[in-house]
């Protein structure tokens, strides 16, 4: 069966930017959704965002921020913005989130499509893939044609053939070619970092071979809003509006 997926990653608890998304997938007939990690953090609403969340799909695994905040990693290697706002969310989880976020896995692997949050050859320990280098180990672990990643918050797409990566793409649409396999990062929901502020999603119809990147406005004064009513850092509000 070939199936239509939207994949989501890094919402954050920005509850805007994830509404918004929503409402752009219901123009585009997917099938499934994936999720890749970090439902919370950073964001005034965790639990807003995981009751939303376990409404669309049950495919969903563990990032950093959601094991951080229930005590699953550590996190003294956070900077002191990103540990703010994981003590802050801590507090706010209600108990069914918490445990909800407990029983996360590191990884998923379904119709032959990895789905993971930073790493499919080393998921636990949180590395990014930003470089041909970075993605080397992780194409010698994976055993499908495609694996969605997350975590790095910048849109990217890795292709491999015959144990060399071919190219890096920057394109926001491509058709997955035969005999290469791919790692593809879909960006961030909630916290976009590519200076591009719009909510980010992926799109893959296994039929067409076709991978998209959706951008989605979202009412982004209020999402800061509500960051620094909270208490939160004030520069987790400000670079909403900077997509950085």
């Amino acid at each position: 069966m070939k199936t239509k997926w939207a994949i989501l990653s890094d919402i954050h608890g920005n509850l805007e930017a994830l509404c918004a998304v929503i409402q752009d997938l219901s123009r585009e007939r997917v099938e499934r959704i994936g999720f890749l990690g970090d439902a919370v953090g950073y964001g005034a609403d965790p639990n807003e965002c995981l009751s939303l969340l376990k409404s669309l799909t049950g495919l969903i695994v563990a990032g950093n921020h959601d094991y951080g905040v229930v005590g699953l990693t550590d996190v003294s290697y956070f900077n002191p913005m990103a540990k703010a706002a994981i003590l802050w969310t801590g507090k706010k989880l209600t108990e069914e989130s918490r445990a909800f976020l407990r029983g996360l896995p590191l990884w998923r692997e379904v119709e032959g499509i990895t789905f993971v949050h930073a790493t499919p050859h080393d998921p636990g320990n949180w590395n990014y893939i930003f470089s041909p280098q970075d993605a080397w180990e992780s194409f010698r672990a994976m055993s499908g044609e495609v694996a969605f990643v997350g975590h790095s918050h910048y849109p990217s797409i890795f292709a491999e053939k015959e144990n060399k990566i071919v190219s890096v793409f920057k394109e926001e649409e491509i058709f997955l070619q035969e005999g290469r396999r791919y790692i593809i990062n879909v960006g961030s929901v909630g916290q976009p970092r590519d200076r591009n502020l719009w909510a980010a999603y992926g799109l893959y119809d296994e039929g067409a071979k076709k991978y998209l990147l959706k951008r989605v406005p979202y009412d982004v004064p209020t999402a800061q809003k509500k960051i620094l009513k909270a208490g939160l850092p004030p520069f987790l509000a400000q670079r909403l509006a900077l997509g950085v």
